[in-house]
């Protein structure tokens, strides 16, 4: 294991790893995936990558400029942000949009890199309206329960039930679920064009998660 991870921390050109899904080089201190699904659908929504990088910032910008069109990712064109330390870069790839993002720490390379399955959202019914963002959610308790969110409220059936959806323009929301007429949680969430949150409405810590 010393030497593996010596190995990894060694200098020279970044190379692909080929024994994962999402790419990241083989040169790595931490790397971590995510991929979510829905009910009834076999692909993936949503897959994430989470990784540090001991090498520098343009060399691993160079890296994934290189690598992703190997996977027929395109760069979409204009749609690059980078500076000396800090990158946001967009992609086209078969299954749907990718998202990278590059920055620094701890004389490391992050990088966050989010791939989203746009047929696999379509068939869990999880897109939203074109410009809007969409909020999952539902409420499994035999109670009689509403959700109040912008200047609007809605009625929540109880118990085992089909998620309710709601779309809503770009923004930051503040949203209150009501149980039996008793407050039971006001939270806040914050969404973006294309965007799609599976919305905690328990009366727990659990935040809400970006699921598509």
């Amino acid at each position: 294991m010393a030497r593996l991870y010596l190995a990894r921390l060694s200098p020279g050109p970044l190379k692909l790893d080929p024994g994962v899904d999402l790419p990241v080089p083989t040169r790595i201190s931490h790397r971590h995936f995510t991929t979510q699904y829905a009910d009834g659908v076999k692909a993936p929504i949503r897959r994430t990558l989470s990784a540090s990088i001991p090498a520098e910032f343009s060399d691993v910008l160079a890296f994934y400029r290189a690598e992703l069109p190997k996977l027929g990712w395109q760069e979409v064109a204009g749609g690059a942000a980078v500076a000396a330390e800090h990158a946001e870069l967009s992609f086209t790839s078969p299954e749907g949009p990718v998202t990278l993002m590059l920055g620094r720490a701890k004389d490391e390379t992050t990088v966050e890199l989010v791939q989203r399955n746009t047929e696999a959202a379509a068939k869990a019914n999880f897109l939203p309206m074109p410009g809007q963002a969409r909020l999952i959610f539902g409420y499994l308790v035999p109670d009689v329960a509403s959700l109040a969110i912008n200047d609007q409220t809605i009625k929540i059936a109880g118990g085992v039930n089909h998620p309710q959806t709601l779309d809503l323009p770009p923004g930051t929301y503040s949203y209150t679920l009501v149980v039996s007429g008793h407050r039971m949680r006001t939270a806040s969430i914050t969404v973006a064009a294309g965007e799609a949150w599976a919305l905690r409405l328990s009366d727990d810590e659990s935040k809400s998660d970006r699921i598509y």
